[in-house]
């Protein structure tokens, strides 16, 4: 006969160890850490304990760094999270879902300063972070076409891979990399990620052979007499060529305001724009990648459709000014002969 004896719980109850078993120190350092962003919030719905637990604002802040490193790169930017409403989980419930595309009539003043924290990821591994400041006061900025751009024409940055090969290059891009472009307010304390995560469009330049990442948000213009429905597209490009040591470097990472007729619009108008966005609502965090897809290809259809629509327009239009002449011809002809 064995000398063992059972084992506590058995012995106190009989019943299984559960996490109310469980020391609250163990469950904040060897469980909760180990959660990404989505499943620690799921996890704050199953039991009171553990809403308690994970509402800790070191966890949420290590989240926040994780899943965004450029949030990390300086301690202003570290405290600006932190001082987020709600810290920094708030700022992970603002910028990791996917825009909701509505309008909103919230009168708030627009931000006079915007922060972009970019990452790519290729592979799950990080291969390009960085944060930029750009102002939005100046007649230059509200004047000129709406762009950021996080590297200058001459600059790359090289990454550990080797680059694609010409014909799986666009194949692997588009299945390999995501990018997160959140977009910050540091005085209003509002954040967005304007990124679909995952690409919407891949192409191979004929010449260069640099292939182009396209990431898009679909957002509503509004705020112009016959505009309700119009959309814009907040287009994110990364470029990404091979050096001469077959390495994989990024060459350009930007983002441009494009309506449906392939305008760039100008500073004043894409403030107002991702204003609106900032304080919009969110989507859930469930299939964002196919959803981002899914709005960018109805986007697409409804650009078409416009086209199509001008084009028939201007064809009815033309029809009555031949038809306009050939009668004024007619009346003249008339006119001659009697």
């Amino acid at each position: 006969m064995s000398n063992s004896s059972p084992p506590p719980s058995a012995t106190a109850g009989g019943g299984a160890t559960t996490l109310s078993d469980l020391h609250a120190d163990i469950l904040t350092t060897h469980i909760l850490t180990r959660l990404d962003g989505p499943t620690l919030a799921a996890a704050s719905c199953a039991s009171s304990q553990l809403r308690s637990l994970s509402t800790q604002h070191h966890l949420w802040a290590t989240v926040c760094h994780l899943t965004w490193p450029s949030t990390a790169t300086s301690p202003s930017l570290r405290r600006l999270v932190s001082a987020f409403p709600g810290g920094p989980r708030s700022f992970f419930s603002l910028s990791f879902p996917l825009l909701h595309p509505t309008t909103t009539t919230t009168a708030l003043p627009q931000p006079v300063e915007l922060i972009s924290a970019v990452d790519i990821h290729y592979k799950n591994n990080l291969i390009f972070s960085k944060v930029q400041e750009t102002e939005t006061v100046s007649d230059w900025f509200r004047c000129s076409p709406f762009r950021v751009d996080l590297l200058d024409p001459k600059e790359a940055v090289p990454t550990a891979f080797p680059h694609p090969d010409c014909d799986g290059a666009c194949a692997s891009l588009a299945a390999d990399m995501t990018l997160s472009w959140v977009l910050i307010d540091p005085v209003g304390r509002r954040a967005a990620n304007l990124s679909s995560y995952k690409p919407v469009a891949v192409n191979r330049h004929w010449l260069s052979g640099e292939v182009q990442v396209g990431f898009a948000s679909v957002l509503p213009r509004g705020g112009r007499r016959g505009a309700a429905e119009e959309h814009v597209q907040c287009g994110m490009v990364v470029t990404c060529g091979g050096s001469e040591r077959g390495e994989m470097q990024v060459r350009e990472v930007s983002l441009q305001m494009e309506d449906m007729d392939g305008m760039h619009l100008a500073g004043e108008e894409s403030l107002v724009i991702l204003h609106r966005a900032m304080e919009g609502k969110r989507l859930g965090n469930k299939r964002r990648e196919e959803e981002g897809r899914k709005r960018y290809k109805d986007y697409l259809e409804m650009k078409r459709e416009r086209r199509e629509r001008k084009l028939r327009n201007e064809g009815t239009l033309d029809k009555l000014c031949v038809a306009f002449g050939v009668a004024v011809f007619g009346a003249w002809v008339f006119f001659l002969c009697f």
